[in-house]
């Protein structure tokens, strides 16, 4: 008795020489009220993250917050230690002598900024992701991918071979 493995379609990706035929496919997946697809790029392409109807990204925000965190940690730190901690005159400075703490304020902004910079990209892109298999080899190298994931609503494995053709795919691939 022979046991037959069953694959399970989790998608279509079309492969494109140029990014004019890859924006063409995008339009025509929103078109299709499709909201999962992804695509896969050698370099940005201005407009493409609103025609596939991305959010924008929470990383600035993050950066700004740790920004601001650093700068008033630094100056706070400053002023308690040289203000009220361990009061010292130096050189007829003032104990809060705010041009002399702003290489240290600057360098906390930035550190701070910095660190969680990296430390969002890495939570929020999932950063490494050992689960997910590589589309194709050509991707980002010198090809451009439209991904239409299977779980779309009104999917059609026809229709969506159909339109990736139409608008210029040189290669169509299941994923499965």
């Amino acid at each position: 008795m022979k046991i037959f493995e069953t694959h399970k379609l989790l998608g279509l990706v079309g492969l494109f020489k140029d990014p004019y035929h890859l924006l063409k496919a995008a339009r025509e997946a929103q078109k299709r009220k499709f909201a999962h697809c992804d695509a896969v790029l050698p370099y940005p392409i201005h407009g493409l993250d609103l025609i596939l109807g991305q959010k924008r990204s929470l990383i600035p925000w993050v950066t700004l917050v740790f920004g601001l965190a650093g700068c008033f940690g630094g100056a706070g730190l400053e002023i308690w230690t040289s203000a009220i901690d361990w009061p010292i005159i130096i050189g007829g400075k003032p104990f809060n002598s705010l041009p002399a703490f702003v290489p240290i304020i600057f360098e906390c902004t930035i550190l701070l900024g910095g660190l969680a910079t990296a430390a969002a990209l890495f939570a929020i892109c999932r950063i490494p992701n050992f689960h997910t298999r590589v589309l194709d080899n050509e991707i980002t190298n010198d090809a451009f991918a439209l991904y239409v994931p299977a779980r779309e609503k009104g999917f059609s494995e026809e229709d969506v071979k159909g339109f990736l053709e139409k608008s210029g795919a040189y290669e169509i691939k299941m994923v499965e």
